[in-house]
């Protein structure tokens, strides 16, 4: 009986390894869609033939304009038939095949009697299928079904038209703006995914203003959600609204009580949520800590993996890396994780431990890690790595056994990186620790002798040869690299001969046997191998003597180069095409901000994208219709941009003045807004004389003056002033003039006769950030990639020696004036690397879409990648040409 049940395992393995899908031709699927015209149709074959062609149009094959429409037609015909599965496909396939605007009017009327029928299934699924296939003339006529799908009773159809909004707001966000009734009704509902998808709708109608997306946090926190799964949104949107908001004035910091109470909540997905957003609250206190700490160590011993996972993983990424000591209360529990059956488990336990441990505990932690170190893949054993080489830089005195385990790792079967992170982890502890030298280069030295990356063997002979002629005794490292010479391939011999000249010159007492063992690499077979050797020969002296290197050619040899590579790249690349030859004194040696990244070529303008749209509204309105009612400012057309208030005085002072900087396409008008602040006072003839002798590109062309300005009783006079195209930076000084004439404070009456009197403001400057305009995008990754390619550029910058990366985001976005997306203006603290997401619209109204990638390289140096797309070349140019001067 055995045999033949062992037998029939092996037939069921053989079924599941079987894939239904196995040599699917496009040809021969399309000869069975034919099916789809019989007149006695077989819906069971029709939906196998349409499971086909799914497969086929996920895979990437691609049908001709005749293929597809041929498809499309004969689908439109199942529509006869009532077997609802069939009916289900015919969605799926219909969405996918994308019909033209010509082909969707034959199917409309099918799916619009589809989206009124009594069975809620033809309903739910006409609605996406519209929504994803019309455009937005037949949208507005399908509005009306639409909004009272949002409220419907069922809730597959509710949310289904509350998830083809959220697509739709991308297209159409005018249309989709105009249910906000109906989808703050919806928020209401009992029904779970309603009332998410209509939390998430509703905050992407609100997402660019501040204020609404604020107004609805309160209102929500305060219990009318009851979906635990909307319930991890609205607290999503919290964190987000805190981030932004900051402290009170008392101290407090608004929606945390509202955080804290989730952590009570029901279910585990709102409490974990809950406590994770607490955890990465901007300046989180132990106070505020506390309450998610308790949380997550119930969580470490839960029976659920998902939760210990969770749990630990968040200690691990964002607690112990900030407040460390908050997290020794959970020492023991993820003690008892470190032989948990999940690896990645056991693995985030104990380099939390690592992290939060004390001295007293790292032996014992050390005997643990040993024993799973063998069964854990390398992209977790180069984080428990890492961990080791925190803790010994924590604790220099336990830098022996940490050492010693590094090493024993070291000799075990392992790929690049995971070696690498062991090699860099011994290097920076011979840096950082004086005694760990000589241990440390021994180690090294023993893993060059039989390692298999070259990369690894040239920097660790790199490294030999500055710290090696530093110890007590370097001749015990000549064999180590000798043997190199002599076993290696062409690329380490010749690091080897490098490292082998620097003992030479940096020791005279082995000058001798460093001279015959270069000799021996005269006669290599590889050419970079033999020239090294003839050089340091000739440079050190040939003779072999026991005599000082000198200074000056020690550091011609070894020295660092003191020109950067990028300018004598640019050098270099500029002296192929010349006859005259190279001279390295010619080389500049200041860093260049820009890149040497070839220049785009200019594309041609992108077509297809809607005309790109305008920035607040009312306040823009308001400033227009003013300065379009003065004469002297009505030609200067269509106002693009106006700045936020920017104050020319301190606070008390005698006149309060603030300027607006009103930006149109060949002029700018500044308002002056002056206040006078003193009672026995009455201003005539008021008006700001600009001196514009620092921005000579703009000249004065009109000014309007203030004819009184009582007591705390606000005016404004203008000046304007025309300017070329584009983005012209200026500095302006600013000088109140006006006529002071005494009041008489019983009557309340002034004085015939005045005085000229001149009052001092501050300067006042044109930046490139006036020239663009807030606009977010409610998809980043669509806009960038609808943008398309042509008018790119791609370059790279060095930002110099910056705090942070987040100070070096924030001068970033400043300089440029963008919309953030996304959120990708907050910096996640101890960052090495972030992406910030801009868009915007350039001046003569051009969509700009900016995709930055800083990282710091070396003591806070940041270099940042700059990725513009716009619908001009020249804008794009400009965008760049911003930063390399900012």
């Amino acid at each position: 009986m055995a045999q033949p049940l062992g037998k029939k395992d092996d037939d069921r393995d053989d079924e599941a390894e079987y894939s239904p899908f196995l040599g699917i031709e496009k040809g021969a699927v399309l000869q069975e869609a034919r099916c789809f015209n019989d007149s006695q149709l077989d819906p069971r074959r029709c939906s196998q033939v349409i499971t086909k062609l799914l497969y086929l149009l996920n895979q990437g094959e691609s049908f001709t304009k005749v293929e597809a429409t041929e498809v499309f037609f004969s689908v439109t015909k199942l529509f006869q038939s009532k077997d609802m599965p069939l009916r289900r496909m015919v969605y799926l396939i219909i969405k996918e095949l994308s019909p033209s605007s010509d082909e969707v009017i034959i199917v409309t009327s099918s799916l619009m009697k589809d989206m009124n029928s009594k069975t809620d299934m033809y309903r739910a699924n006409a609605i996406r299928v519209l929504c994803r296939i019309t455009d937005g003339t037949l949208l507005t006529q399908i509005e009306r079904y639409l909004k009272q799908a949002i409220v419907d009773k069922n809730p597959v159809v509710a949310s289904a038209a509350l998830v083809s909004g959220i697509h739709l707001l991308q297209s159409n966000p005018e249309i989709v703006k105009r249910w906000s009734n109906e989808v703050q009704e919806a928020v209401q509902s009992r029904a779970a995914l309603v009332q998410l998808h209509a939390l998430a709708l509703l905050h992407q109608i609100r997402q660019n203003d501040r204020l609404a997306v604020s107004k609805l946090v309160t209102s929500l926190t305060r219990g009318t959600v009851r979906s635990p799964l909307a319930q991890c949104l609205l607290i999503r949107y919290t964190s987000q609204v805190i981030r932004e908001s900051g402290l009170t004035q008392t101290g407090d910091r608004p929606f945390y009580d509202y955080l804290e109470g989730c952590l009570r909540h029901k279910a585990e997905m709102v409490i974990f949520e809950a406590a994770r957003a607490i955890t990465e609250l901007n300046g989180v206190t132990n106070r505020e800590l506390t309450p998610a700490i308790t949380v997550l160590q119930l969580f470490l011993s839960s029976s659920k993996p998902i939760l210990r996972f969770a749990a630990v993983r968040t200690l691990n990424k964002v607690v112990a890396m900030t407040h460390p000591m908050a997290v020794t209360n959970c020492n023991i529990d993820m003690e008892s994780l470190i032989s948990d059956q999940n690896r990645s488990i056991a693995t985030l336990a104990i380099t939390t431990l690592l992290k939060t441990g004390n001295e007293s505990s790292v032996d014992r932690l050390m005997k643990q890690i040993t024993n799973f170190m063998s069964d854990i893949a390398d992209e977790f054993k180069i984080v428990v790595v890492e961990a080791i080489r925190s803790l010994c830089l924590k604790f220099p005195l336990k830098y022996r056994s940490l050492m010693n385990f590094l090493s024993n790792i070291l000799r075990e079967e392992g790929g690049f990186e995971y070696k690498k992170a062991i090699v860099d982890s011994i290097v920076i502890l011979i840096r950082d620790i004086p005694d760990a030298k000589e241990s440390g280069l021994f180690h090294l030295c023993e893993f060059i002798e039989d390692c298999e990356f070259t990369y690894l063997s040239t920097q660790i002979l790199h490294f030999l040869g500055n710290e090696g002629p530093k110890t007590s005794d370097p001749s015990k490292y000549i064999r180590y690299i000798y043997n190199r010479v002599i076993l290696e391939n062409s690329t380490v011999r010749a690091s080897a001969v490098s490292t082998l000249a620097k003992f030479g010159a940096m020791v005279d007492s082995l000058k001798p046997r460093i001279f015959i063992l270069l000799r021996r690499c005269l006669y290599d077979s590889d050419d970079e191998v033999r020239d090294r050797a003839t050089l340091y020969l000739n440079t050190l002296g040939g003779d072999g003597s026991i005599v000082e290197t000198h200074e000056d050619m020690k550091d011609f040899i070894f020295g660092s180069l003191d020109i950067p590579l990028v300018n004598l790249e640019t050098s270099l690349k500029n002296y192929e095409p010349s006859e005259e030859p190279f001279n390295i004194g010619a080389v500049p040696k200041e860093v260049k901000s820009q890149s040497l990244a070839e220049k785009k070529v200019p594309g041609k303008k992108p077509t297809g994208l809607g005309a790109p749209p305008t920035g607040p509204t009312s306040t823009l309105d308001a400033y227009e219709k003013m300065l379009s009612s003065i004469p002297e400012f009505s030609s200067f057309g269509k106002l693009f941009k106006s700045s936020v208030p920017v104050e020319l005085t301190e606070a008390e002072t005698e006149y309060a003045v603030n300027v607006v900087k009103h930006i149109f396409d060949g002029h700018v008008v500044f308002q002056y807004n002056c206040t006078n602040t003193i009672p026995e006072q009455l201003l005539e003839n008021v008006i700001v004389i600009v001196d514009a002798s620092e921005a000579e590109d703009y000249s004065e062309v009109a000014s309007k003056p203030l004819r009184s300005l009582p007591y705390d009783s606000p005016g404004q006079t203008f000046v304007a002033f025309e300017k070329p195209e584009g983005v012209v930076h200026g500095k302006f000084s600013n000088m109140l003039r006006f006529i002071v004439k005494e009041v008489d404070p019983t009557t309340g009456e002034a004085e015939d006769d005045g005085v000229e009197d001149e009052y001092q403001l501050e300067d006042l400057e044109i930046v490139a950030a006036d020239f663009m305009l807030k606009v977010g995008v409610s998809n980043f990754r669509n806009a960038w990639e609808s943008m398309g390619e042509d008018c790119e550029r791609v370059d790279e910058y060095g930002l110099g020696v910056r705090e942070s990366l987040a100070e070096a985001v924030n001068a970033v976005i400043n300089i440029l004036g963008m919309q953030p997306c996304e959120g990708t203006e907050v910096v996640p603290s101890n960052s090495r690397s972030h992406t910030c997401l801009l868009s915007g619209v350039f001046i003569g109204n051009m969509k700009v879409l900016v995709r930055l990638s800083f990282g710091i390289e070396g003591p806070k140096q940041v270099a940042m990648k700059l990725a513009v797309r716009s619908e001009d070349q020249a804008v794009s140019d400009a965008i760049h040409e911003i930063v390399a001067s900012g």
